[in-house]
């Protein structure tokens, strides 16, 4: 298959090459070839930017995407993505928790209906503290 420039690489992945380049530059995608001074890719780097973005999705740094990405599959890299997944499961239970509680706020704010938000007394100074 042949490689793929960068605006077709941003197409398939629907990101914008400002963001690709800045991958290369961070390091989570290895410095583009170049054919006529214009960058090219191998059409791996769909799969690669694929597991990025599932792991921005999943809350993990782009330092610890960076770390799965340059563990070598023969020197580990199954230990390495469990022990990152199991350090992250905590904090995704957090988020999840954090993310259900303001839920619910929002869901208490819709059901009181005052639309006042000077007097709601959802919002009160005693309410907005245990929020």
């Amino acid at each position: 298959m042949r490689e793929l420039g960068i605006g077709e690489l941003a197409r398939r992945v629907r990101m914008r090459p400002s963001v690709l380049r800045y991958y290369e530059t961070v390091g989570l995608l290895p410095p583009a070839g170049r054919v006529a001074g214009r960058r090219v890719y191998p059409p791996s780097t769909v799969r690669r930017i694929a597991l990025i973005k599932m792991a921005q999705r999943a809350r993990f740094t782009l330092a610890e995407i960076r770390q799965l990405l340059d563990t070598d599959a023969d020197r580990g890299a199954t230990r390495q993505w469990r022990a990152l997944a199991e350090r992250k499961i905590p904090e995704l239970d957090q988020f999840i928790q954090e993310t259900q509680t303001l839920r619910n706020a929002v869901a208490d704010c819709l059901a009181c209906g005052c639309m006042n938000f000077d007097s709601c007394r959802l919002l009160s100074s005693d309410t907005a503290e245990h929020a």
